[in-house]
């Protein structure tokens, strides 16, 4: 995490060094002498970061250097946020921005140059008394700390045989590879252990071999050849990896036999060894534990996930650690008990930790109380305690990681966070460093993906259409890690389920994400300035009207285009919509405009629209008492190809027939009170790749419904709600084949339900919701085989008996 800080300090120099050049003769030799000693100190940290949560030297000196680098970058913010300050003097004097670039020379900034010089000087000789206390006290080289060995106590998940048929146990003469995977402390050591010891009886020869952080191929080639071959050779200067892996492949390519590689951490380790494990003949297998689902993949293997225990699993656990030899609770202590393994969250460490702890203590309620009413007994300190274990996937992770899994502890415990929120969060804090031309969201995608590959981030919610992940979650017990290690990094304080943050950022100059969902509140129209903004998104801000003697400035500087790196753009509608300064937003993704619109609604606002091609999602809704149709006959969006969902609201009278006129790859279409007049399916019905359709609150007040044969191609998902005039809903037999979710809201005029959809081979869940009697009597009362299908599918909140029971279900659709 230090190392982290430093390098966002390098990063930041090396930007301020090509926007600020000239200052560079002033100041050269201190920020060069700055810039060599902390490029040496985070190579340096990359290792010490590991250790120092066990040696109170090493751990201090990383934090001096840490706060070394914050203060560095804090003159460096200082400094520019002078220049912006002194360009913004200049701006208030002379009233014309377009000479800003100009306007602040370098005689202008000499008094800020000196400061910097002294503030800089200052920091290096703070840094060489650091580097010299490392002699002074002794402080040594770090090296990574010993993993911790698993507890026979954890539990045997699956038997022998269940995995080993998952993993193809079968006359199949060809080596198999079996992973088992999942986050630190869920036992994977110890059931590879026992899996181990049970089957390695029926091979010819086995090998046991613990990967570990730190490895070299050949070291782990040679202890195989030793474990297979029975002997205890010495390893010499001549057996390179290439000869130890010949002959470690030449004895075993006439053997059958089974090798566990415990704890490996990347992919290098398997690609290493793999080479010289024979894959034909005589029925061999590999077994391979990991916390890195990567790992796993890349082999090729049968996976055999682990995931934590259910409260009666945790419960047996927790007693056969304390001893119990009958599994029952000690008496007047079952009520404690069940809440202490609570807090185990199924983490099968945590209740062998702490059933140890307790098989040690009084069993009286006040003893188990106490333990009870502890916040911190799973984060002790040392290498072999639960927080210590899980440590080491946190280790491991990549520097640029690091930043983003602690920061994830902000959120409060048990929460689903959404990951474009995250991934905004992690580019508003610098956390996401620029690398080619890849964008910092789609780089911190990536980042997010490797957080899951490794088991730090659990997935909560993935998207119906392509599997990108939508929301995810973390495990109490990483996120405990996360807010320890926060603390000490300095980067939050942690308080309950409440997470201060340091002091806010007053440079709003350098302001990059707003992200105020939710609230209702008014943006000053100075919210232009922040030029480095990328996301902006309260959609219940209004921005205030601009001052009488600013106004002719719509389409000059103060206005909406000034904002040219914006990623993403949410706001009710107002004057910042008029001219053509929204249409210059190029690098706009998502886009959610509401409000009352009719006043906007002109032909530069629609020409704006058409020019946003890097759309991937637009939102328009108005809400304008005398409503203006929301989409005119001359925009189009045929060149919005990256265009996957689409949420119009407000009157739209009639749907263009021309299927050009749509994204040419809409996933997801949402209509809301837009009155249209004529059957929308037989246009929609078009739309080649349309997943996912929504058709709300009169969006649709015709009575009658048709969806003919070969319509609907790919639709999978549809959602039809409070279309209060429909009376007949037909679907034709060839229409929707891919349907698998039907929600029908408010349909008290429908009285009889469309025989078409008993066709539907797909479909695998109805909801009826508030739907006529007499549509309902038909669905639950009529007799056949394709109604009683029907039946195990439908669910109903609108009761046809005393006896139906109401079931509610969530509206799935997307935002």
């Amino acid at each position: 995490m230090a190392e982290s800080s430093v390098a966002s300090f390098l990063e930041k120099l090396g930007n301020l060094a090509s926007q600020e050049a000239s200052l560079f003769g002033e100041v050269e030799g201190q920020v060069r002498l700055l810039r060599n000693e902390l490029e040496w100190m985070r190579l340096f940290l990359e290792y010490a970061d590991a250790r120092r949560r066990y040696d109170k030297r090493l751990k201090l000196w990383v934090n001096q250097i840490r706060d070394a680098a914050h203060d560095a970058e804090d003159v460096l913010d200082e400094f520019m946020f002078k220049v912006e300050h002194k360009r913004q003097q200049r701006l208030h004097r002379l009233k014309f921005l377009r000479f800003l670039p100009s306007c602040v020379s370098v005689a202008d900034k000499l008094p800020f140059i000196q400061e910097l010089n002294d503030h800089i000087t200052e920091i290096n000789i703070t840094i060489e008394k650091i580097l010299a206390n490392k002699k002074r006290y002794g402080i040594e080289n770090p090296s990574t700390s010993e993993a911790w060995s698993s507890s026979n106590e954890v539990p045997y998940v699956k038997s022998v045989k269940e995995l080993l048929v998952e993993a193809g146990e079968t006359t199949e003469t060809r080596r198999v590879v079996v992973s088992i995977v999942g986050m630190g402390g869920l036992g994977k050591t110890t059931l590879a252990k026992k899996v181990y010891n049970d089957v390695k009886q029926h091979f010819d020869c086995d090998a046991w071999v613990y990967v570990s952080l730190e490895y070299r191929t050949r070291d782990l080639l040679f202890e195989i050849l030793n474990c297979v071959t029975n002997e205890k050779r010495i390893m010499t200067e001549s057996d390179s990896e290439a000869a130890v892996g010949i002959e470690l492949r030449n004895f075993l390519s006439t053997k059958k036999y089974l090798i566990v590689m415990d704890d490996i951490w990347c992919t290098q380790v398997w690609k290493g060894l793999n080479a010289y494990l024979p894959i034909e003949g005589y029925g061999s297998r590999v077994l391979i534990t990991s916390r890195n689902k990567e790992v796993v993949l890349h082999a090729n293997s049968h996976l055999h996930e682990l995931h934590p225990l259910n409260e009666m699993e945790s419960e047996e656990l927790f007693l056969r650690k304390m001893g119990s030899s009958t599994l029952a609770w000690p008496q007047g202590l079952e009520k404690l008990g069940k809440e202490i393994v609570a807090k185990c969250k199924g983490l099968p460490l945590a209740t062998v930790m702490l059933g140890g702890l307790l098989s040690m203590k009084e069993k009286t309620q006040f003893s188990w109380q106490k333990v009870l009413d502890s916040k911190d007994w799973h984060l002790s300190q040392g290498p072999n305690s639960c927080l210590g274990i899980l440590a080491l996937s946190y280790n491991d992770l990549p520097n640029y990681l690091k930043s983003c899994f602690l920061y994830c502890g902000i959120f409060p415990e048990n929460s689903k966070v959404k990951s474009s929120e995250l991934i905004r969060l992690w580019i508003a804090e610098g956390f996401v460093q620029t690398r080619g031309a890849e964008t910092l969201e789609d780089l911190a995608e990536d980042y997010l993906y490797e957080l899951i590959q490794r088991n730090m981030i659990q997935v909560d919610k993935r998207d119906r259409l392509d599997g990108r992940v939508k929301s995810c979650r973390m495990h109490d017990f990483l996120r405990d890690l996360a807010i320890s290690e926060a603390k000490d990094a300095k980067l939050f304080e942690g308080a309950g389920n409440r997470i201060r943050l340091p002091t806010p950022i007053v440079r709003l100059v350098n302001l990059q994400t707003l992200d105020l969902d939710g609230n209702l509140l008014c943006l000053p129209c100075k919210i232009w300035k922040l030029q480095q903004l990328r996301h902006l998104n309260c959609p219940g801000g209004i921005v205030s009207r601009k001052p009488f003697t600013e106004r002719f400035f719509i389409n000059g500087d103060l206005g909406v285009h000034q904002l040219t790196n914006l990623q993403t753009l949410a706001l009710q509608g107002g004057e910042w919509l008029e001219g053509d300064g929204l249409g210059q937003l190029t690098q706009l993704r998502q886009l959610k405009i509401m409000g009352g619109l009719t006043p906007y609604l002109k032909e530069g606002f629609f020409k704006s629209i058409a020019q946003l091609t890097a759309l991937e999602n637009l939102k328009l809704i108005n809400f304008s008492s005398k409503r203006k149709t929301i989409v005119s006959g001359f925009m189009s969006f045929s060149h919005h190809t990256r265009l996957q969902k689409l949420v119009l609201g407000g009157r739209l009278e009639i749907l263009p027939v021309d299927t050009g006129f749509y994204p040419p790859n809409l996933l997801q279409l949402k209509l809301w009170e837009t009155e249209l007049e004529q059957d929308p399916m037989s246009i929609l019905g078009e739309l080649p790749n349309l997943r996912i359709l929504k058709l709300l609150w009169n969006s649709y007040v015709g009575k009658k419904m048709n969806c003919s044969e070969g319509r609907f191609h790919q639709l999978e998902f549809l959602h039809m709600e409070h279309l209060s005039n429909l009376e007949d809903f037909t679907v034709e037999e060839g229409a929707m084949p891919k349907l698998r979710t039907l929600q029908m809201e408010w349909f008290w005029k429908m009285k009889k339900f469309p025989d078409g959809l008993l066709g539907l081979r797909n479909l695998q869940e109805l909801n009826l919701l508030h739907c006529s009697n007499e549509l309902l009597k038909e669905v639950f009362q009529t007799q056949g085989e394709d109604w009683n299908r029907i039946r195990l599918i439908t669910s109903q909140t609108h009761p046809i008996s005393d006896n139906t029971s109401f079931i509610l279900l969530d509206d799935t659709g997307f935002h």
